[in-house]
């Protein structure tokens, strides 16, 4: 299977057939793909809209988590059970365009031999002021202190393959941080603009400040983790 489409999702009842539909519509039959839906213990009526999506989309999956485990637990529960070559992620809230998935496999023929990971780039957001100007100040730092190149880590819509995600080290946000571990790992990133939606439906799961204080921390553990890193320069001796 070429693609494994996964959403990780809480409490998002109204956003899930919509978005369902256009994932569909966006990869249609041009493309192997399956999509994996990770309910990370939504309290709402999720698990019945993912039922009721089972039923009108066959390429659908559906994994449960019986508690809330957090977005990087949830991806890498989908990762796991993927059987895509490549993982395209997106956000179950509607605000990626899965439209833009496309553009993202198109962008593996011109990036380098070792591409591994392709990142979306919003770059006009629809957020709120607050939130632009946080996410732009949390980009600079970032990307001045891990020297990753990369504009926007914080878009959920990104194409990474299935065997490079699943030898990343875990943790806790590490969704945040995917192209400096992925360069880390001796793969190459490349960054691809796309588009961004305002939220029509839900709220918010994740709060602005809880991010900045776990992401400080996370950025230091992240550094720590680049100064040890040593990807071996690997070469197979020819039979004479």
């Amino acid at each position: 299977m070429q693609l494994s489409v996964v959403v990780p999702v809480r409490n998002e009842q109204d956003n899930i057939l919509p978005l369902l539909g256009e994932i569909h519509a966006a990869l249609g039959e041009d493309v192997d793909y399956e999509v994996i839906y990770v309910d990370d213990g939504s309290t709402d009526a999720t698990a019945q809209r993912l039922l009721e999506g089972m039923q009108k989309f066959p390429r659908l999956r559906v994994l449960s988590h019986r508690a809330s485990c957090g977005q990087s637990t949830a991806l890498l529960s989908g990762a796991r059970a993927a059987r895509g070559e490549w993982i395209a992620t997106l956000d179950g809230d509607g605000q990626n365009d899965p439209a833009d998935i496309p553009s993202l496999l198109a962008a593996r023929g011109a990036g380098a031999a070792n591409l591994d990971l392709v990142a979306g780039y919003r770059r006009r957001r629809q957020d709120t002021w607050l939130k632009r100007v946080s996410s732009r100040i949390a980009n600079g730092v970032r990307s001045r202190l891990l020297g990753d190149a990369t504009p926007d880590t914080g878009c959920g819509l990104k194409l990474i393959r299935r065997t490079t995600y699943l030898a990343l080290p875990y943790f806790d946000h590490m969704h945040r941080f995917l192209p400096a571990l992925v360069q880390r790992n001796g793969g190459a990133t490349v960054s691809v603009e796309v588009h961004h939606r305002p939220r029509s439906r839900g709220v918010s799961n994740y709060g602005l400040f809880d991010r900045l204080w776990v992401g400080i921390v996370d950025l230091f553990g992240v550094m720590w983790l680049q100064r040890r890193a040593r990807p071996p320069q690997v070469s197979e001796q020819r039979r004479p």
